[in-house]
């Protein structure tokens, strides 16, 4: 029912930012959460930020300070501002929709495509 597209990976230094978008099309909910999970190549996906239909937000430790995750409901979008990026940032980013439930285990309804991330030293 949901498609999700992402969008706004690149290569930037330390230090630099990024902004990510995550356009949801074909259904609308009330209850759901958003995600941001990432891989890195030969390491598990981790996820990074999360964010309810309510507003309420939370985050790895890692990117807390750093990351900031908004929703534009109006647009139907989801972003993952990153700011202050650092080498072990880099990875594939892929955002995930749930909805009725908001477990970092899933189920997941939808996932994006993912778009990578790369930060130089």
């Amino acid at each position: 029912q949901v498609t999700l597209v992402e969008s706004g990976g690149g290569s930037v230094q330390s230090g630099g930012s990024l902004r990510l978008s995550c356009a949801a099309s074909g259904a609308t909910y009330s209850s759901y959460c958003m995600f941001w999970f990432r891989q890195a190549p030969g390491k598990e996906r981790e996820g990074v930020a999360v964010i309810r239909d309510s507003g309420n937000t939370n985050y790895r430790d890692s990117v807390k300070g750093r990351f900031l995750i908004s929703l534009d409901n109006a647009k139907n979008t989801l972003y993952l501002q990153m700011n202050s990026l650092k080498p072990e940032d880099t990875a594939m980013y892929y955002c995930a929709v749930s909805v009725g439930w908001c477990s970092w285990e899933g189920p997941f309804n939808a996932w994006g495509q993912g778009t990578q991330v790369t930060v130089s030293s």
